[in-house]
C-alpha cells in the first residue's frame, strides 16, 4: 500500500489546528566533510528521528517535542519503546525496531571490523517537529555536542 507522506503531513497537522506545515527548505549547502580515516577504523554515532526511547525514559509528547533520547549502544530490542506523531508510521518498528534503529545491523558491522567502533550511546529525537527555528536553534547544536562528546568521526541518520 503506497502512502502520500507529505498529504498525510499536512491532514495530520490540520486535524491538530495547526497552521499548514512548511516544508524545510535549505538555503545553503550541507556542510558535509569528507572521512579522515577508513570506516573501519571510525568510531560510528546514530540518529534516529523515530522518537525512540528506552524502557524507563520518558516518552516523547506529540507538540514541538525537541528533546533527545540517549539510548545504550547495547540496548535489547524489547527495552526500545517509541512515540512520535506519526504514530501511524511506527508498526513496522514497533515489532522490529532494527528496521529504524539498526543497532543489531551495526553491531554486527562493528563485529565484522566494517565499523572501526560505535558511540555508547546512540540518540534519538522526533523528527516530526513543527518549528523549523527550534530544529536548528536547539536540537542540530544539542546532537552536535552529543556527538562530539562521544568523539564520534562520523554519524549515520535514520530518518522516518
Amino acid at each position: 500500500m503506497s502512502v502520500d507522506y507529505m498529504q498525510a503531513i499536512r491532514a495530520r497537522y490540520e486535524s491538530l489546528g495547526y497552521t499548514p506545515y512548511r516544508w524545510y527548505e535549505a538555503d545553503g549547502t550541507a556542510p558535509w566533510q569528507p572521512l579522515v580515516k577508513p570506516l573501519d577504523q571510525a568510531r560510528l554515532g546514530l540518529l534516529s528521528t523515530s522518537g525512540a526511547y528506552a524502557l524507563g525514559q520518558v516518552a516523547y509528547h506529540y507538540k514541538d517535542d525537541t528533546s533527545i533520547r540517549a539510548l545504550p549502544v547495547g540496548i535489547a530490542a524489547q527495552d526500545v519503546r517509541f512515540s512520535h506523531i506519526t504514530e501511524n508510521y511506527l508498526l513496522d518498528p514497533k515489532r522490529d525496531p532494527n528496521c529504524i534503529l539498526p543497532l543489531a545491523q551495526l553491531r554486527a558491522l562493528r563485529d565484522e571490523g566494517v565499523i572501526g567502533e560505535l558511540a555508547e550511546q546512540v540518540f534519538s529525537c522526533m523528527g516530526g517537529v513543527y518549528s523549523q527555528r527550534r530544529v536548528r536553534e536547539e536540537v542540530a547544536p544539542a546532537l552536535l555536542d552529543a556527538f562530539r562528546s562521544q568523539q564520534v568521526d562520523c554519524a549515520l541518520l535514520v530518518a522516518m
